[in-house]
């Protein structure tokens, strides 16, 4: 079983245009009570990502320096602060996940790039939905007893080529506990290896016995 992005994302997505104005953005981001909104062109094509941390930079820019000179310039000079549409503001290019991803790789792009959701775009470019640490985090909610039939029906039985009837396996709340016998240690590894990223396991616990050393 393999989680895809398409299978958790939040396919009604708020986003924005380039040309939102600054008080709308923030009237967006906190009548949906959301911290960030995607940027999309006239084609629906994800072109950046606004947040309220772009927002905060109207708020905290700096004092005006002191002298015509320096003032002058900071007038003028386009930052963050003092930017007005969503196309002056937006991060870009946007960090994107196709929605064939695996979950497992939107939570790896996730944590990498410090970000808290993900636009989620088709190969053109197209926004098709948006996927939060949380949707991620979903795969945590499967049932022991599908967890189960995958270690032992699937993993045991048809990739490793054991008898599920020499072991025994027991699931609660996510840890995989599997006790029996293998000759080889490698294979053992390797098994423990594979019902370790078995989706929604939380944990497991080794009682298997095999050899010392491969």
């Amino acid at each position: 079983m393999v989680t895809t992005v398409s299978d958790v994302m939040t396919r009604r997505v708020i986003a924005l245009r380039e040309d939102a104005h600054y008080k709308d953005i923030v009237t967006a981001l906190r009548h949906y009570r959301v911290s960030a909104c995607p940027v999309i062109d006239d084609g629906g094509r994800v072109i950046g990502v606004v947040s309220e941390a772009d927002l905060l930079y109207k708020q905290t820019d700096p004092e005006m320096p002191i002298g015509l000179i320096r003032l002058n310039w900071r007038l003028h000079e386009q930052t963050k602060a003092t930017a007005v549409t969503a196309s002056e503001l937006m991060t870009s290019p946007p960090i994107v996940i196709d929605p064939s991803a695996s979950i497992r790789t939107a939570a790896r792009t996730m944590q990498d790039k410090q970000v808290k959701r993900l636009p989620v775009a088709r190969a053109d470019g197209r926004l098709v939905g948006i996927v939060t640490r949380s949707d991620v985090l979903s795969v945590f909610e499967r049932l022991d007893a599908d967890i189960w039939d995958e270690v032992a029906k699937v993993i045991l039985d048809e990739e490793f080529g054991l008898d599920p009837d020499n072991f025994d396996v027991t699931v609660g709340s996510g840890v995989v506990t599997i006790s029996g016998g293998i000759d080889r240690r490698d294979i053992a590894l390797r098994l423990l290896a594979r019902i370790r990223h078995a989706e929604g396991v939380v944990g497991i616990r080794d009682r298997l016995s095999y050899p010392d050393k491969c």
